[in-house]
């Protein structure tokens, strides 16, 4: 079966249409699908439902579906650094499931090992669990949260081999494994496509069994959100 696709719009075609749910991978820009992304906005799939830690910035990453209102919903840990977001939502045009980043990250990860619900202690007496059964453990109480399972995850690697083996780089790890197990389909936008054996069993991330498109990315650019320089100091 070959995995590999020509473009980013041929790996998403066919499987994203209007009130789609998507998990996209990535930490603020850190490990964004960028590509993938921008295709997604071309597609011009409306009423979305994603899944990621935040909502890029203004401009970048998911900020640019936020920009031609293609998202609906956002299930989302953190989204401060986004005025666009901040005003669609305080505005009602946007609805957003704020949830902790840990229980994100379980409800990811529980969907993609095929557990339906998990028991937390995170959000018991906050707004969080509201609305959301609660259960004791122990003498201690736990709110019930369900697994998602989105219907494509777009996630971004460093290699791939031929076969969709993964293998991330450092900080680009983040919620990227997690997003490409929950997925019913997962679009892999990766910065380099080796034969398969080339990566040493220890170096794969993630096994290919997950992954089902694979797409080359060869200008991949690294934005930093905030970049902080130390002034120099006379002597």
């Amino acid at each position: 079966m070959n995995k590999i696709y020509p473009s980013a719009d041929a790996a998403l075609k066919g499987i994203v249409r209007d009130g789609s749910m998507l998990a996209v991978g990535g930490f603020g820009l850190c490990g964004i699908p960028e590509m993938l992304i921008e295709a997604l906005k071309d597609t011009g799939a409306r009423n979305l439902t994603v899944i990621s830690n935040n909502a890029g910035v203004d401009g970048l990453g998911l900020g640019k579906l936020l920009l031609t209102r293609q998202i609906k919903k956002m299930i989302s840990s953190y989204v401060g650094e986004n005025k666009e977001f901040e005003r669609q939502y305080l505005a009602g045009e946007l609805e957003l499931e704020f949830t902790p980043q840990g229980t994100l990250a379980e409800k990811l990860r529980a969907g993609g090992a095929g557990i339906p619900a998990f028991f937390t202690q995170t959000g018991v007496g906050t707004l969080v669990a509201e609305g959301k059964e609660l259960r004791e453990f122990d003498g201690k109480t736990y709110v019930m949260e369900r697994s998602l399972v989105p219907d494509v995850s777009l996630v971004k690697a460093e290699v791939a081999d031929t076969s969709g083996n993964l293998r991330f780089r450092l900080t680009a790890r983040n919620f990227n494994p997690a997003a490409a197990t929950a997925g019913r389909i997962c679009v892999v936008e990766v910065e380099e496509i080796v034969p398969v054996g080339t990566l040493k069993p220890d170096d794969i991330h993630l096994p290919g069994i997950y992954v089902h498109r694979i797409v080359r990315n060869p200008a991949t650019v690294k934005h930093i959100e905030k970049r902080t320089l130390s002034v120099p100091t006379g002597g």
